[in-house]
C-alpha cells in the first residue's frame, strides 16, 4: 500500500528567512498490519537557511537527514539512519521554496523514541533537532478506526503520477511538515484513513465528523456526514480554508461514530495559521467544552440515554440518581462526558482506552451472548463481561444427562481468583447468573438443585 523512499520535492514558498537553518518534521501513521503500522515521516529544509554553493559547474544546497527510532522499553535502536538531500540551483529565485520530502518505515506495536535532525551539510554546526515521543498501536483490529491526520499542501484525487513519493491510494498528497498556512499557504488539505469499517454492526450508521476549533477553544465549524459502509477501509481528504482565519494555533478534530454499538474513535492535529491582515473576530465563534470534541458531543438525548444504560453496570447509586435527575441534552453530553473521564486511567492522551475497552466488550458481549431479543449486553454473561472483562478461564457443560447447559467463568485476577456459574434455566440460552464466589454478587452454594434435569 505504502512505500519506503526518501528523495525531496520543490515546492512551497519559504516564509522566513534565516541564516539559521530552518528544518520541520511531522509523521502519521497509517494501517500496516495486525501487529505492526506503517510510519511517515515528512521533513522540509528551507533551502534559504542552508549554505549556498557556488561553482564553475554548478550551484547547489545539501542538507542531512538523520532519524533515529529507539524502543522506549528495551533501548534497542529500531531505526538509525543518515541521508543526504541535494538540489542543484538553477535560478536564485528557487532558494524561496523548500526541500520537501518523504519516508516510510513499518514499526511494530510499542512506545517509541523519535529524534530527527536537519543539518546544512556546507557547515554541519548549523543544525536543528526535534524529537517526539509515540505509540504505535495497530489500527487492524475488530472495531473500526482512524489513521492519524496527515496535513498537506496539496492533494490531487485521481492522480495516475504512481511514480510520485507523494502517491497512495489514488490520491498524490504533498506533505506540509511545517503545519504552517494562512498568507503564503491559503488552503490547508488533509488526508485520513478508515479502517474494519465491516466489522460494525449491519444496521448501524457510521458518522463522519470534521470539527475546526481554536486556541481558546472556540468552535469554528463542524461538518457530519454519513460513511458508506460497502468496503472495509476508504480514504477520506478535506480543506480548511486558513485564509479566512486570524493568526492563532488550531485543532482539526475527526470523529467517526458507530450510531448503533456506541463506539467512537477520534484523531487530531494541532496546525498554525499566520494572517496578520485578518483581524480576530468573536462574533460568529462558539465557546467548546471539551465534550463537543468526543462522540458524545453530537449525540442525541436518546442516544445518550441507551449508552447510559450500558455504563449503568459501572456507575455509582449517586451517578444513577444525578443522569436520571437531568432533562437537557447539553447536561446529559457533560455528564457522560465527565463519567468516562473520571475512569480514565491515562488522562494524559485523548483516547481513553478504558471507554474504548468498555465499548467493545458491549460489542463482543451483543455478538456473544445474544438471547432472542433481548442484546447480550442485557444478559447476565454480559453484565459480568462488561465489568470483569474476559474470563482467565471457561469450563461448558453445554449436554450433561442431569443437568441443563452451564458455564463456569473463572476469573484469576479479581480478588485472588473469583468463579461465576451460569446456568441455561429456561432453554433458551439466556444463561443466568446462579453463583458467584465475587464479593457483591450473588452467592448460592447450592446451584447445582436449579439446574439439576427433573
Amino acid at each position: 500500500m505504502y512505500k519506503s523512499v526518501l528523495t525531496f520535492f520543490l515546492l512551497i514558498p519559504s516564509i522566513l528567512y534565516s541564516q539559521k537553518i530552518n528544518f520541520e518534521f511531522d509523521y502519521a501513521q497509517f494501517a500496516y498490519d495486525s501487529i505492526s503500522n506503517y510510519v511517515e515521516f515528512y521533513y522540509s529544509f528551507e533551502q534559504a537557511s542552508l549554505n549556498y554553493v557556488d561553482t564553475d559547474t554548478t550551484d547547489y544546497v545539501s542538507g542531512i537527514l538523520h532519524l533515529e527510532v529507539i524502543d522506549s522499553l528495551t533501548s534497542e535502536k529500531i531505526i538509525d539512519k543518515h541521508w543526504m538531500v541535494n538540489n542543484e540551483i538553477q535560478d536564485s529565485s528557487e532558494l524561496n521554496k523548500s526541500l520537501i520530502g518523504t519516508l516510510g518505515f513499518v514499526i511494530k506495536e510499542g512506545l517509541y523514541n523519535i529524534t530527527v535532525t536537519g543539518i546544512d551539510a556546507n557547515n554541519t554546526a548549523n543544525s536543528q533537532t526535534i524529537s517526539e515521543f509515540t505509540e504505535v498501536i495497530p489500527f487492524i483490529d475488530t472495531s473500526i478506526a482512524l489513521s492519524d491526520i496527515q496535513l498537506s499542501s496539496n492533494i490531487i484525487p485521481g492522480s495516475e503520477n504512481t511514480s510520485s513519493i507523494f502517491y497512495k491510494n489514488t490520491y498524490e498528497v504533498t506533505p506540509l511538515p511545517a503545519a504552517l498556512c494562512g498568507e503564503n499557504q491559503p488552503v490547508l488539505f488533509y488526508y485520513v484513513e478508515i479502517y474494519n469499517i465491516l466489522f460494525s454492526q449491519p444496521d448501524s450508521e457510521l458518522r463522519y465528523d470534521e470539527l475546526l476549533v481554536n486556541s481558546r477553544g472556540q468552535l469554528l465549524s463542524l461538518n457530519s456526514k454519513k460513511i458508506n459502509k460497502s468496503v472495509d477501509a476508504r480514504v477520506e481528504v478535506g480543506k480548511v480554508n486558513a485564509y479566512k482565519f486570524p493568526t492563532d494555533t488550531y485543532t482539526l478534530i475527526i470523529n467517526l461514530v458507530d450510531s448503533l454499538a456506541d463506539y467512537g474513535v477520534s484523531s487530531r492535529k494541532r496546525f498554525f495559521v499566520y494572517n496578520p491582515s485578518v483581524v480576530p473576530s468573536d462574533t460568529l465563534q462558539t465557546t467548546v467544552t471539551p465534550v463537543l470534541s468526543t462522540m458524545f458531543g453530537s449525540m442525541s438525548i436518546e442516544e445518550l440515554d441507551d449508552m447510559f444504560s450500558k455504563s449503568k453496570y459501572i456507575a455509582s447509586e449517586a451517578e444513577k440518581d444525578k443522569y436520571e435527575a437531568l432533562t437537557t441534552v447539553d447536561a446529559k453530553r457533560e455528564f457522560m462526558y465527565t463519567f468516562w473521564k473520571a475512569r480514565d486511567e491515562n488522562p494524559s492522551d485523548d483516547k481513553n482506552q478504558y471507554f474504548q475497552d468498555y465499548l467493545k466488550r458491549v460489542y463482543e458481549a451483543n455478538e456473544r451472548f445474544t438471547a432472542g431479543k433481548k442484546e447480550g449486553w442485557k444478559t447476565d454473561k454480559g453484565r459480568v463481561y462488561l465489568i470483569y472483562g474476559r474470563p482467565s478461564e471457561i469450563d461448558r457443560y453445554p449436554n450433561q444427562i442431569e443437568t441443563k447447559p452451564y458455564e463456569i467463568w473463572r476469573y484469576e485476577s479479581v480478588e485472588g481468583g473469583v468463579v461465576f456459574i451460569f446456568g441455561d434455566i429456561t432453554g433458551f440460552n439466556d444463561y443466568q447468573l446462579l453463583h458467584s464466589t465475587k464479593r457483591g454478587e450473588l452467592r448460592d452454594e447450592s446451584w447445582q438443585r436449579r439446574i439439576m434435569v427433573q
